[in-house]
C-alpha cells in the first residue's frame, strides 16, 4: 500500500533512509552523504512542504520517495527501500505512484551517483534519460536524469 507520508512518519522515514543509504556511503567511501546527515526536523519539513509517499508492509514503512515541484518540473529525491525488501519492485511502484501523484509536472528530474548501477538501471527502465554528469570530487560524479510524462502537457 502506497500513501502520503505525514509528519509523524518522519522518524521512521529517517531510520529507513539511513539504512537504505548506508550501502551508497560505503560504495563512495563517504559517511557524510546528505541522506545520512539529514535531520529529523529537515525530514519533517519536507513531508509538510513536498509530496512524500511511503509504502507499508503491515504497519512498517518499507519504502519512501519525495517529489518537490520547481516550476513545472518535479524534483525527485530520496527513493529508499529497506535493505531486506530491495529488488522486489517497491522502488518501481513508489516512482510510478509519484509520477501519478504530481500530474501537473511536465518533467521529473533526479540524480544518482555514477557507481550506483542498480539505481541507474531502475531509472532507465522507467523512462528516465541521462541529461548530464556533474563531477563532485575524485570519487563521485552525479548522473542527472529526466523523465517526460507519458502524456502531453495540458494546453
Amino acid at each position: 500500500m502506497i500513501e502520503r507520508a505525514v509528519a509523524a512518519d518522519a522518524g521512521e522515514i529517517l531510520t529507513l533512509q539511513r539504512a537504505a543509504y548506508l550501502s551508497e556511503a560505503q560504495l563512495y567511501g563517504d559517511p557524510y552523504i546528505p541522506p545520512l546527515v539529514e535531520s529529523l526536523e529537515q525530514i519533517r519539513k519536507v513531508i509538510e512542504t513536498a509530496v512524500v509517499l511511503k509504502t507499508l508492509d503491515g504497519g512498517r514503512i518499507v519504502g519512501a520517495v519525495r517529489g518537490q515541484l520547481s516550476g513545472t518540473t518535479c524534483l525527485v529525491g530520496r527513493l529508499v527501500v529497506v535493505p531486506d525488501k530491495q529488488g522486489q519492485g517497491l522502488g518501481t511502484a513508489l516512482l510510478r505512484a509519484l509520477h501519478e501523484a504530481v500530474p501537473e509536472a511536465t518533467a521529473f528530474d533526479l540524480f544518482t551517483g555514477h557507481l550506483s548501477g542498480p539505481n541507474l538501471t531502475l531509472y532507465r527502465r522507467l523512462g528516465y534519460r541521462e541529461t548530464s554528469r556533474e563531477r563532485m570530487d575524485d570519487h563521485l560524479t552525479l548522473v542527472h536524469l529526466r523523465r517526460l510524462p507519458d502524456r502531453s502537457p495540458p494546453q
